[in-house]
């Protein structure tokens, strides 16, 4: 298992920023500063990260915590062109090479590990069999298949006795990324509209089973997978992100604030190293719709561990967050994508390069790794 140095914070007293040092149940960060998950769609043959991956990752290495993008655990749970796996020795391979490459560059990192559900196509799954989700509920709009742009095909409502076999795929993934490929922990992608969040919100879980109905029936398979991850490497070692009352891909809840803090009150048995929670600022396009409650500080409240949270914050912002105590640690996705050595940046005060949206996902090395760091500045 990766192995992580102790970090004293000077002055354990003091009003917390961006750059106190934090630990994160196993992991010890020198700064509160986190890489947030994003998909490149650079996968390289068999869904195998790249060296390019790796270059990519070891730029980044002086956050606090990177987290990578999300992660295949099988081979039914891709849903876009070119994301990567870590369910083949191959692919685990593969991911050794960039936990290796972070390492060497003095940074941490885990693995966002995570299953799409009804958000893919039968040209992503084996056989060209339907996706699955817990009801037979198609998404609203379209997806990129590679050939095109094309509807949300209707799902195939799983089984109930499917349910363990797909739990025991997380907690093999999760094993994959700490012992095999030496990643320092990973991150259960229970956000935005993908499988285990269309199990927890009711416009997507219209089950009858042990897994539908009650808000306790609702949480049962995150709770499976979790107890079956802590199994298979230690819960200090497992973060969990959720997206309560976010409406990417056709998502929604009746009443998402008392069924989120039941979820957030139910992860506290496990001791988790954090909790990850996505709630847009305002004119942030994960804010809250017009008339949704805002959750975050509840589940801050509710969540005995540590708390990350995401959603268009800056330096300052970001720092006010963490000194009012309504976070840990803040992630930052789409300024590190132009910004390698955001850190540096923002401890210095130097601009922010704005990325080039056109290379967000697919493609090489323009828009990927050929972001400039800034020239060293003195102290």
């Amino acid at each position: 298992m990766p192995q992580s140095t102790h970090i004293e914070s000077t002055d354990t007293h003091a009003t917390p920023n961006l750059f106190t040092p934090l630990r994160l149940g196993a992991i010890e960060l020198p700064n509160r500063i986190v890489m947030a998950p994003m998909t490149r769609s650079r996968a390289g043959d068999g869904n195998c990260p790249t060296a390019l991956t790796a270059e990519y990752y070891a730029q980044r290495a002086s956050a606090g915590l990177i987290i990578t993008e999300a992660t295949q655990v099988c081979d039914s749970a891709q849903g876009y062109p070119h994301t990567p796996g870590i369910h083949t020795d191959a692919q685990t391979l593969a991911w050794r090479s960039v936990a290796e490459a972070v390492h060497d560059a003095g940074g941490r990192i885990v693995a966002q590990l995570w299953h799409v559900g009804r958000i893919s196509h039968p040209c992503f799954q084996p056989n060209g069999a339907a996706p699955v989700a817990p009801s037979a509920i198609a998404a609203a709009g379209t997806l990129f298949t590679g050939a095109g742009m094309e509807p949300f095909p209707l799902p195939r409502a799983l089984e109930t006795d499917e349910i363990p076999g797909l739990v025991r795929h997380f907690a093999d993934a999760a094993k994959r990324a700490v012992f095999d490929a030496g990643l320092d922990g990973i991150e259960i992608h229970a956000a935005n509209g993908y499988l285990i969040d269309q199990f927890l919100r009711d416009r997507t879980n219209r089950r009858t089973d042990r897994y539908g109905g009650s808000v306790e029936n609702r949480c049962r398979f995150l709770l499976e997978i979790l107890e079956a991850t802590a199994h298979a490497v230690g819960a200090d070692r497992i973060g969990v992100r959720l997206s309560p009352t976010g409406v990417f891909n056709d998502m929604g809840d009746s009443d998402p604030l008392p069924h989120f803090l039941s979820v957030a009150q139910a992860l506290n048995p496990f001791s988790l190293a954090y909790l990850h929670v996505i709630e847009g600022r305002p004119g942030h396009h994960m804010a809250p719709p017009e008339g949704a409650p805002h959750v975050a500080e509840a589940l801050r409240a509710a969540f005995k561990g540590p708390f990350i949270l995401n959603g268009g914050y800056g330096r300052a912002d970001a720092d006010a967050a963490l000194a009012s105590g309504q976070a840990d640690a803040v992630s930052f996705g789409e300024a590190f994508i132009s910004n390698p050595d955001l850190p540096q940046r923002f401890r210095t005060a130097a601009p922010l390069a704005e990325p080039d949206r056109a290379t967000y996902y697919g493609g090489a090395a323009k828009g990927y790794t050929d972001y400039p760091a800034l020239e060293t500045v003195a102290a």
